[in-house]
């Protein structure tokens, strides 16, 4: 997947990085949020998210879920970064879809 993919579908949501508090910077100049804000990003949304290093496959497993049941959602990426970022991009999809309908 990459963390430039992440990346992509991250601002695909309409994320802006009006608010670069909490930030990184992609090589291409590109700002997106650190770990850190991601869970903070999670927490206001009401779900509890966490990253863990897999070792066996040697790649990163993000997993959230809300108050009130298990997991949720989850995704794996080769970086604690590019899965954090694709976790948040997942998370925004999914409550875009979820107050539309």
């Amino acid at each position: 997947m990459g963390l430039e993919f992440s990346i992509d579908e991250l601002y695909a949501t309409g994320w802006s990085a009006l608010d670069t508090l909490g930030c990184e910077h992609h090589t291409d100049g590109r700002a997106f949020p650190s770990a850190a804000r991601v869970g903070n990003e999670f927490a206001s949304a009401g779900f509890d998210f966490s990253v863990r290093h897999i070792q066996l496959f040697d790649c990163y497993r993000a997993e959230w879920c809300d108050q009130s049941s298990g997991e949720t959602g989850a995704v794996c990426g080769q970086s604690e970064a590019e899965t954090a970022v694709y976790a948040l991009s997942q998370l925004r999809r999914t409550l875009m879809t979820s107050t539309v309908g």
